[in-house]
């Protein structure tokens, strides 16, 4: 709304609608109806239109010294919050899942490093069960892992929540169609998740719900595994939909919509608990909260 502000200053200071107009980069009619829509939401005038140049009411000047007051603010806040900005410094450790890394952590890191250059950010890619581990011994500063989970030691902040899609080769007889159901599933060849993975357990129990039974032909403990093995043509599964981008865009795998919205991979950010965070930590954070 600044902008607002920026043209009721323009059209008091040169006392025409016109002229406050120009210096904004806006027509005459935009100008007038934004003023008269203030005046309406107001309830006051804001304008003695009968004189020439303009002249400001009562109410128009405290409007005007308002809108100054809330410039002036911006500007300041601004300053600061770029000063802010160039102070942070320091190095995080981040601790993620393969599919998050692989699909997300470049263009994250690019953006981390544009808004606060002076910060290192350092990544690795393990296991959840690592993740967990590493961000109990403070060798991480921060993990991101899907189905989070805290504990007397471990704070768990809920991130997103992703859609789960069949993922399947184009020549499978699933690929034109916009959506399946879970019942079209049964007796499938299908590619799984290790077991003591949660994203296994969590499909396993939906199947269950619905009463299907797969083929598991192959399992593995990562995502990055099992699109390759779909793509051969050994089998179906269900991914993230997000994590099936590069494939689908290559024309190797396709993404079938399931009619079933309960089925979402939720992704968390965990540390530990009380966590001293320095200001690169504190800051990576916020981005990561930005983005979800």
């Amino acid at each position: 709304m600044s902008w607002e502000f920026r043209l009721f200053k323009e059209i008091a200071t040169t006392r025409s609608m016109s002229k406050g107009a120009a210096h904004c980069g806006v027509s005459q009619s935009a100008a007038s109806q934004h003023v008269q829509e203030v005046e309406r939401r107001l309830t006051v005038t804001l304008f003695d239109r009968s004189k020439r140049p303009l002249e400001l009411t009562a109410a128009g000047r405290l409007y005007a010294e308002f809108c100054r007051d809330v410039l002036r603010r911006e500007e300041e806040f601004g300053l600061v919050l770029e000063a802010l900005k160039r102070d942070v410094e320091g190095t995080v450790r981040v601790a993620s899942i393969y599919s998050i890394g692989l699909t997300e952590m470049s263009r994250l890191q690019e953006e981390f490093s544009t808004r606060y250059p002076t910060t290192n950010l350092q990544v690795e890619f393990m296991r959840p069960d690592k993740i967990y581990e590493a961000v109990r011994d403070d060798t991480a500063d921060l993990g991101l892992v899907s189905y989070p989970e805290a504990s007397r030691e471990i704070a768990a902040i809920p991130w997103r929540d992703e859609e789960m899609q069949v993922a399947v080769p184009p020549s499978h007889r699933f690929a034109g169609q916009p959506a399946v159901v879970p019942a079209d599933l049964n007796g499938e060849n299908f590619i799984g998740f290790d077991e003591d993975l949660s994203i296994r357990r969590e499909l396993d129990r939906f199947l269950r719900s619905h009463g299907i039974a797969v083929n598991l032909v192959m399992h593995f403990d990562n995502i990055q595994t099992i699109k390759e093995a779909v793509a051969l043509g050994s089998g179906i599964s269900i991914l993230p939909e997000r994590t099936m981008h590069a494939e689908i865009d290559q024309g190797r795998l396709v993404a079938v919509r399931l009619d079933a919205p309960e089925l979402v991979r939720p992704i968390g950010i965990v540390h530990r608990k009380r966590k001293k965070f320095n200001r690169a930590a504190r800051a990576f954070l916020g981005l990561l909260e930005g983005r979800g």
